[in-house]
């Protein structure tokens, strides 16, 4: 199974993985904590402000309370705007009622008047709204001469409270905004060291570590300084990769053996497997020998045949895994495939066999000997785990920059359980792992496999009951 992943990079292109990191959560809360503590020191700032200016009303208030005009009211004169109320009840009756608006005077209505009135003479200030007029800063107190009320427009106030809120408002979105911009710049620098890690492991977790020589990369620089908590986790990261990289440098060179003693072994075995093959079949010439001699040297034939195919095999497998360069020139994949269909139809003369070859050539480079063991591998695989009649259908075509051969046939298919390891090495499907006469290894699919990928093709399988295809993808001449 390989080691290596394909994640996603730290950062997309897009943003959204940005949208959801920890520096975007760090700049919101930022922004939020500003916003909040502006907000509240805005209301703060704007009762404080309130009071002061009420208080400064209600001064003005008991100074014209102490001063009232000595003017009476024009009749028929009234104004849109007042800032001062006067309203003096003596013996029952309204003596005087009306308001001052700058060089405005103006006559209070009955309804105004009835206002006023509801205020209570105890001297003390009151906010009242004024028919028409507004809201007022009113005193209402008893006099000998009897009932004095005198009031104040709260305009200017409220004028000056509205005025301070926009201000405000402006100032808090502008501060909140700067906060935002300010720590997103101090936040991005902070977590570089961070995001410089990230971006490490993510190519390092990108690498192929399941086989070859592994150099990994290392961190440097802020993101291993260990004054910080970012760089104690850069060290133990860097300390990680070492241990890492140890444990790979000893499983490539065990492997390395491994393949070595393989190939080696394979190469030696094959003369005296060869000569026992030799001698097998001169003895097997001898018209005199015994029937149960006869018999045992018929097997000790067909086993120095399948002991010797699978050398081959295992030969051909270790050669691969240490990389040996394929030998590349143009390979007609029509052709081959014609020629190993008609081997495989004397093979097995019980199966129906098709083949469907366009007219032009698709040409790949590569080996010709091995892609020729693709084919044979595929169809012979096809043929000795399906019934006979089975019918089975091998096409080569041509889709997009890739030659793509697959080989189908509608025998009981491959069991699931099976699918995800069938080119693995000695994989069967019979449990019992016999072996026929014609030497199943299990190395076949694996052969194909290791064949396909140095040439930088694909092979895939898909398979239910009564239907099973094979496809390998290669990259045309």
């Amino acid at each position: 199974m390989s080691l290596a992943a394909e994640p996603s990079p730290p950062v997309q292109a897009d943003g959204s993985r940005w949208r959801g990191s920890l520096a975007s959560a760090l700049i919101r809360r930022v922004a939020v904590l500003v916003a909040v503590t502006a907000i509240v020191l805005d209301i703060a700032a704007v009762l404080v402000a309130r009071q002061v200016w009420l208080n400064g009303l209600d001064s003005d208030v008991q100074a014209a309370a102490r001063t009232p005009p000595a003017v009476a009211a024009p009749s028929g004169q009234s104004g849109p705007y007042t800032s001062e109320v006067y309203l003096q009840v003596a013996h029952g009756m309204v003596a005087r009622a009306f308001a001052f608006s700058r060089d405005q005077v103006a006559t209070l209505n009955q309804e105004q008047i009835n206002g006023l009135l509801s205020v209570r003479p105890d001297g003390k200030l009151h906010s009242i709204y004024v028919p028409e007029l507004g809201t007022y800063r009113v005193m209402s107190q008893v006099t000998p001469v009897g009932q004095w009320v005198v009031g104040v427009s709260m305009r200017s106030v409220q004028a000056a409270v509205g005025s301070l809120i926009i201000l405000e408002l402006f100032l808090t979105v502008t501060a909140v905004i700067a906060a935002a911009v300010i720590a997103a710049a101090v936040v991005r620098r902070t977590l570089r060291p961070l995001t410089s890690l990230a971006s490490t492991a993510s190519r390092v977790a990108a690498m192929r570590l399941d086989q070859g020589e592994v150099q990994l990369e290392r961190l440097s620089g802020p993101a291993t300084n260990g004054a910080s908590e970012v760089g104690w986790v850069g060290l133990a990261f860097n300390h990680m990769l070492d241990n890492v990289e140890d444990a790979l440098v000893a499983r490539h060179r065990s492997e390395a053996k491994v393949r070595a003693f393989v190939a080696d072994a394979s190469h030696e075995l094959r003369n005296p497997l060869a000569a026992i093959r030799g001698y097998a079949e001169l003895m097997s010439r001898d018209q005199d020998l015994p029937e149960q001699t006869a018999v045992a040297v018929n097997r000790i034939d067909v086993e120095s045949r399948r002991m010797s195919k699978l050398v081959d095999e295992m030969l051909m497998l270790a050669r691969l895994d240490e990389g040996t360069r394929v030998t590349s020139r143009p390979v007609d994949m029509g052709e081959l495939l014609v020629n190993a269909v008609s081997d495989a139809s004397v093979a097995g003369p019980d199966h129906h066999w098709k083949f469907d070859v366009p007219d032009e050539p698709l040409t790949v480079m590569g080996d010709e000997n091995q892609l020729h063991e693709v084919v044979a591998n595929l169809l012979g695989n096809a043929r000795k785990h399906t019934p006979p009649g089975t019918h089975i259908l091998a096409t080569v075509r041509h889709v997009g920059p890739q030659v793509v051969l697959s080989v189908a046939d509608d025998g009981p298919g491959v069991p699931e359980e099976l699918q995800r390891h069938i080119f693995e090495r000695f994989v069967r499907a019979d449990q019992a792992r016999t072996h026929d006469d014609e030497g199943s290894t299990g190395l076949g699919l694996s052969i194909v496999s290791a064949v396909v990928e140095a040439h930088g093709g694909t092979v895939t399988c898909e398979s239910v009951p009564g239907a099973t295809k094979f496809t390998v993808s290669l990259p045309q001449a």
